[in-house]
């Protein structure tokens, strides 16, 4: 087994929003990869005490323990359980109920000797190589689905999409969100390979349109995960017309996690 992990702040003066970890229970029976994207709040507040970076740091650390120490239990469940512990972290002295209370989005993988469980959450995505070579995204695709004229602002995406039907969802303080989590099962001998990736790594393919999913996966596989986020980097400094980026912040948070099976 192979494993890599790379994860690069977008600004290098402001903490990493991103959370990433891969988990090898001592049985050797199998593991997980978490990645998280912390979700950045307006300069307007989130109702809360804690950053960003507190909340991706204390719901990866629960996701990490939870999707080993529980290998039967859903990854929904698994989802569920650790948005409640990390709500009941905070919930005496922050707003929860905030629109904007720290968030984040999520892809889960847990393998087995049988087979591979995984969710998405939001944007962030989830590559599956079988042995054939075939490379397939998983993905929560319900925000690339909302007009662009409906994400005009912060305020009116609060207002009327983030968390709600119609909308999208993230991970924020209700553990009932991991119900609108993708889910499902793949055997086990059908993958080959896995690569987690945030929104910031995804750039070089549904952004600047560099490649395809699979030769996104080649490039982590073959010239290894910190290449790909440098091949972004570069992609980004040339778009001085900001052709590509449109409003998008120029650099973004960028980890990408790869696990050979």
């Amino acid at each position: 087994m192979r494993t890599e992990l790379v994860s690069e702040p977008g600004d290098p003066a402001r903490p990493n929003e991103d959370f990433a970890s891969v988990a090898l229970p001592a049985s050797g029976q199998g593991g997980a990869v978490i990645v998280l994207d912390g979700v950045t709040p307006p300069r307007t507040g989130t109702g809360c005490l804690h950053s960003v970076p507190w909340f991706t740091a204390r719901l990866g650390g629960a996701l990490t323990e939870l999707t080993v120490s529980l290998p039967d239990i859903p990854l929904a469940e698994v989802l569920s359980r650790a948005l409640a512990r990390t709500a009941d972290a905070h919930r005496e002295t922050c707003d929860l109920s905030h629109p904007r209370t720290p968030q984040a989005t999520v892809v889960l993988a847990r393998w087995s000797p049988d087979s591979v469980d995984y969710l998405v959450l939001s944007d962030s995505t989830l590559l599956v190589r079988a042995p054939d070579g075939t490379v397939t995204p998983y993905a929560d695709d319900r925000l690339a689905r909302l007009p662009r004229s409906a994400l005009a602002t912060n305020a009116l995406v609060d207002a009327n999409l983030r968390n709600r039907e119609g909308g999208f969802f993230t991970a924020a303080a209700d553990p009932s969100v991991a119900e609108r989590a993708v889910t499902g099962t793949l055997p086990r001998s059908g993958v080959r390979a896995l690569a987690a990736l945030t929104d910031g790594a995804t750039r070089w393919v549904d952004r600047f349109r560099e490649g395809d999913w699979a030769g996104c996966l080649d490039v982590v596989r073959e010239e290894g995960a910190q290449a790909l986020v440098d091949r972004v980097r570069a992609l980004e400094r040339a778009d001085t017309e900001r052709v590509f980026l449109g409003r998008s912040k120029t650099h973004d948070d960028a980890t990408v996690v790869l696990v050979e099976l």
